[in-house]
């Protein structure tokens, strides 16, 4: 019997365009596929190369086949030069393992059709050992400008397969080894076997393993249709009668908690029936003054305003900046607003080489830094570093550094944000 891989297809994908003022990676998978190669880099000059280059649309057409990516790179000097950037092919048996976990987990079969690579489904092929995304030193380099390391067009190349992942996961699977066609279809055929296997038990009238039931999830009946979300939140209760409130008891406030309570119900409703969801982790415990700060971004009273922002230890002021900053990104936001910390040397050292990375020599704005905030000298916009390594856009409004979006992996992006470039 013929390998139905034997003649894996090659992928072409048509040059993408420059991407100026973005990152290259917005998935995890694309983002580990860089790390592996900036962590392994021996000359972060190349990898500056690279970016300018992806960024500037000076990758051609990318050819994607098992074990290697190639394209033409046109050089800082308008020389083209073809770049290989190679990835060991997995084994037969390591594929053999692959197969044989995902094809008893219908939810990693689903979640590969809807072109995403969730985290469980690398780590369940790690616990079968077989790696998928590649580690320290996985990507080799080929080009025919003689470079004995990564030079210039094959981190230019890598940078632009970091947004081919983005968009499609199968082309991590195609260099490893596996066409998208043959690696679909020899997941439904592992998964029949089974099915049939349960459907024969159950018409003999015997015990089905409950294991066995539920991964042959195909042969069972279709669950209900899910339910429409209300389009608007349950309406709270009303307060308001004839009857005086106990001593202590603010009818406005509580009116208050229970619509905020209405529409957190109604947040997480939609967010549990939105196609494609999955359980988001558990966040931490907040303080009470982070509380009131999330309270206080539903709009509330005067009169509970005044109280929120008294319960959080603000003015007015302070709260409505406090109110800004939870909106572009929650807990996270608030302490970079007000936290002016030290930076520990190991932590300090990466955000520089990310500066300094970030922009050529002649583009690169003169930056004073300060703990966690480097401030654009004779400007009024600030970059603030969080404790997870991203960026932060910060303008001067009315005399106070208010943020003015969202954190970003790339100094030049937040930077680019903070002076409405974007």
């Amino acid at each position: 019997m013929s390998d139905p891989y034997e003649n894996t297809p090659e992928r072409t994908f048509a040059a993408l365009p420059p991407a100026s003022g973005r990152g290259f990676a917005q998935s995890w998978w694309g983002q580990a596929w860089l790390k592996s190669l900036e962590d392994a880099a021996l000359d972060s000059e190349q990898l500056r190369t690279g970016r300018r280059l992806a960024r500037a649309g000076a990758v051609g057409a990318v050819s994607v086949r098992p074990g290697r990516v190639t394209a033409v790179v046109q050089g800082s000097d308008r020389t083209a030069h073809r770049a290989d950037v190679l990835l060991q092919e997995l084994s037969g048996e390591q594929w053999d393992r692959f197969l044989g976990m995902a094809a008893e987990r219908v939810g990693h079969i689903a979640a590969l059709l809807d072109r995403e690579m969730p985290p469980h489904l690398v780590e369940d092929a790690a616990s079968a050992g077989v790696e998928l995304l590649p580690g320290l030193g996985d990507l080799e380099a080929e080009c025919d400008c003689d470079a004995w390391d990564h030079c210039g067009h094959t981190a230019a190349l890598c940078y632009q397969v970091a947004r081919l992942l983005d968009q499609d996961p199968f082309v991590l699977l195609l260099l490893r080894g596996r066409g998208e066609r043959g690696l679909l279809d020899e997941l439904q055929t592992r998964s029949v076997p089974r099915a049939e296997t349960v459907e024969v038990r159950q018409n003999t009238y015997e015990g089905v393993d409950a294991a066995e039931a539920y991964a042959a999830g195909e042969i069972l009946p279709p669950l209900p249709e899910v339910p429409a979300v209300p389009a608007e939140p349950g309406l709270s209760p009303s307060l308001d009668t004839e009857a005086a409130p106990a001593p202590g008891i603010d009818p406005a406030a509580l009116e208050f908690l229970a619509a905020q309570a209405a529409r957190e119900a109604h947040r997480l409703l939609a967010d549990a029936l939105r196609p494609g969801h999955e359980q988001r982790a558990v966040e931490a415990e907040l303080t009470p003054g982070q509380d009131a700060v999330r309270l206080a971004c539903g709009a509330p009273g005067a009169s509970v305003a005044v109280r929120l922002a008294e319960g959080s230890g603000r003015d007015r002021e302070g709260l409505a900046l406090a109110v800004r900053s939870w909106e572009y990104g929650g807990a996270p936001a608030l302490d970079v607003l007000e936290s002016d910390r030290p930076v520990e040397a190991e932590t300090l050292a990466r955000a520089r080489a990310a500066l300094e990375s970030a922009w050529e020599g002649d583009e690169r704005p003169v930056l004073r830094a300060s703990g966690n905030r480097w401030s654009v000298a004779g400007g009024q916009t600030q970059l603030r570093l969080g404790a997870d390594g991203r960026w932060w856009p910060y303008r001067k409004v009315r005399g106070r550094w208010a943020p003015v979006g969202p954190a970003s992996q790339d100094p030049a992006t937040a930077l680019a944000l903070a002076e409405g470039q974007e």
